[in-house]
């Protein structure tokens, strides 16, 4: 089977095409014919060296695909089943893996495959934030950075299911309809205008209940300028790098604030969470609740071209890799 591999930490150059043996899936594991891997941010900051791992190491942890054969002792799945999976580290890019059964998650009939590895990683983290790090409701605002990324277009989508006024920072007018029409009811098109005061002048100078940032650098001071007191700063992301380190005594400085820098592993980390995410996700993209939007396909030895578009910031919605 083919993979791709690093062997050295580096830039997408990094991403190496190599034949590999398929593996053998050991008790309580099944191997899977992966259909699509997604593509994730995770993923350049572990073949960067940002995210040190032992190498050489398979690239990516998210996909979909069809079980093919069990391990001894395994339960759970059959084969034949259409499965998806995230985080677990060097199953993406791949055309075969062995994976845990109890990582899988069983994909409904009504769901392509391709969808479901887009939105494994991606929804489970919109799915976390919206309903669990800050359980937004009616009569509360969002602010929602990147808002027409793949966690952003998802995030949106459930925050406004939920009843709540989002407010969405994007690059570009394309980027703007597209927020538009997950469900944003307000866009500040952030290069062009003074983010802070863009938002003062939306909320009345309220300010909002939460901000959702998975930019990091470039936008987490003006985020935390535009929260309400007692407001919340989730940080789950740093697209546009990390965080500086910061004085405690800022957050009580402007209005005894609250901020997390939540993980996705930490709110799935036991089955039941797990499939109980998994399952309200799958089953609104199956009803016709929630749209994924899939905006580049690859063949997997256009991994570096992935990367590329994916760090270059142009994308919106989600990156997937098709074996």
């Amino acid at each position: 089977m083919r993979a791709i591999v690093v062997e050295e930490t580096g830039g997408p150059q990094a991403l190496t095409l190599v034949d590999r043996p398929t593996p053998e899936p050991g008790p309580g594991q099944a191997l899977v014919d992966v259909a699509a891997g997604g593509v994730n941010f995770i993923d350049t900051y572990q073949r960067s060296g940002a995210y040190p791992l032992p190498t050489p190491f398979v690239v990516g942890s998210e996909g979909a695909g069809t079980v093919r054969a069990l391990g001894p002792d395994t339960s759970g799945v059959s084969v034949g089943d259409r499965v998806a999976w995230a985080m677990v580290p060097g199953t993406g890019y791949t055309e075969q893996a062995a994976i845990d059964v109890d990582r899988l998650v069983v994909v409904p009939s009504e769901v392509e495959l391709e969808t479901a590895a887009a939105v494994m990683l991606q929804g489970l983290t919109a799915h976390y934030l919206a309903r669990s790090t800050f359980p937004a409701e009616p009569g509360h605002t969002a602010l929602v950075t990147a808002a027409a990324g793949g966690v952003g277009l998802l995030l949106t989508q459930l925050l406004h299911r939920a009843g709540v006024r989002v407010i969405g920072t994007v690059g570009s007018p394309e980027k703007a309809e597209l927020a538009t029409a997950a469900g944003a009811d307000e866009v500040v098109l952030y290069r062009e205008n003074d983010l802070v005061e863009a938002v003062r002048d939306l909320t009345g100078a309220e300010g909002v209940h939460v901000v959702y940032d998975g930019v990091g650098k470039d936008t987490f001071d003006a985020g935390l300028e535009l929260l309400r007191p007692r407001g919340t700063m989730v940080l789950f992301g740093a697209a546009s790098g990390p965080v500086p380190p910061i004085d405690p005594q800022v957050l009580n400085q402007k209005g005894s604030l609250f901020l997390t820098r939540p993980s996705l592993a930490h709110y799935v980390a036991d089955r039941a969470e797990l499939t109980a995410r998994a399952d309200d996700i799958l089953h609104l993209i199956a009803n016709g609740e929630l749209d994924v939007r899939i905006s580049g396909r690859y063949p997997l030895a256009e991994a570096a071209r992935a990367h590329e578009d994916l760090e270059g910031g142009g994308t919106t919605g989600k990156l997937i890799l098709v074996p």
